[in-house]
């Protein structure tokens, strides 16, 4: 599909735009035209006239309210993904990332997620979809906090129900969104595969004394027990220096790190593009030991910010499943050649 390029470039940048069209609207609908225009960056004139294309071949319909996708339209954009995919190079982007950072299975997302909340939303499916085919029976599944993970809780749909499946959080709460903790994704995804879920009501740290408190709690010591024994975990991967502002570090600390070169955070240890352990920040919840046992691990980030973090995450263990967009696996060439 890239030779069309050669020929037909121009056929290529129609294909794109309306294939986007139609991604967008179908994650939006009902959308207005100036919103759909300005999230892809298209004049209203522009907009307005491939929108009219595609009433005219019945792909969109549209009311007082906004503009929707039809069946066909549905149909279509189904079939086009994998084009799609083809034309932006996403096969062979995938293969080249999973020689240079060594993972077992990598799912590359055409885009930017730090720019565009499609494909975010787009990431946070393909977790989903890749976290469902791995459940099996009486699965413990983990989940982490934060911002891409509260997505994939927002867009995991299922019409299976997973009733001997139970989420937990596998890690305590950290800082004040509720959005974004983990005991609110564990419950959205819970809900939504119509699986058992269960909280952990203690932040991501404590003091000592606290913490012997409060493991004297048995629904506590009972949370805690499961996650030794997930068999899942799905998660994000975040930045040394922005986990290190979220937990409010002394700026001792901070810049000790960052003298020592951390690029990564993972369960309260920091650790530098190697993998190298700099640093643990004692939490509650899933431990790095318990995270080399899990049976099976996947792990979500986007944005070309993250690179640095996620080749330092992947060189932890090599047998994990990653979502990332083009952007990062991009960048993460760049930085491996």
């Amino acid at each position: 599909m890239n030779r069309l390029s050669i020929i037909a470039p121009e056929a290529i940048d129609i294909l794109e735009r309306r294939y986007l069209i139609l991604k967008t609207v179908a994650f939006r609908q009902p959308v207005g035209r100036r919103t759909l225009a300005a999230e892809l960056g298209l004049s209203e004139r522009i907009a307005r006239s491939e929108l009219d294309i595609m009433k005219g071949l019945r792909l969109l319909n549209s009311d007082n309210m906004g503009m929707y996708v039809t069946d066909s339209g549905l149909e279509l954009l189904e079939s086009l993904d994998e084009a799609y995919n083809s034309i932006k190079g996403i096969p062979e982007l995938t293969e080249r990332v999973i020689k240079a950072i060594g993972v077992k299975c990598l799912m590359v997302v055409p885009g930017d997620s730090s720019t565009s909340n499609l494909v975010l939303a787009e990431m946070g499916r393909s977790a989903a979809e890749i976290l469902k085919k791995k459940l099996d029976g009486r699965d413990i599944v983990g989940v982490t906090g934060g911002s891409t993970m509260a997505v994939v809780a927002d867009v995991i749909t299922s019409e299976k129900r997973y009733p001997d499946v139970t989420i937990i959080p596998a890690r305590g709460g950290l800082g004040t969104d509720i959005y974004t903790q983990s005991n609110s994704i564990a419950a959205k995804i819970g809900q939504a595969l119509g699986a058992k879920y269960r909280l952990l009501y203690l932040p991501d740290s404590m003091g000592e004394d606290a913490k012997r408190l409060a493991l004297g709690n048995e629904e506590i010591k009972e949370i805690l027990k499961m996650i030794d024994h997930m068999r899942v975990l799905l998660f994000g991967i975040g930045r040394a220096d922005t986990m290190a502002r979220r937990r409010t570090l002394p700026e001792s600390k901070f810049d000790d790190l960052m003298r020592n070169n951390a690029v990564a955070e993972a369960f309260g240890h920091y650790f530098d593009i190697s993998g190298r352990d700099l640093w643990e920040y004692k939490t509650v919840g899933l431990s790095l030991e318990t995270y080399l046992k899990v049976p099976e691990v996947i792990g979500v980030a986007g944005g070309t910010e993250k690179a640095e973090a996620i080749i330092a995450v992947s060189s932890i263990r090599k047998d994990m499943t990653l979502v990332i967009d083009e952007a990062v696996a991009n960048r993460i060439l760049e930085i491996k050649n």
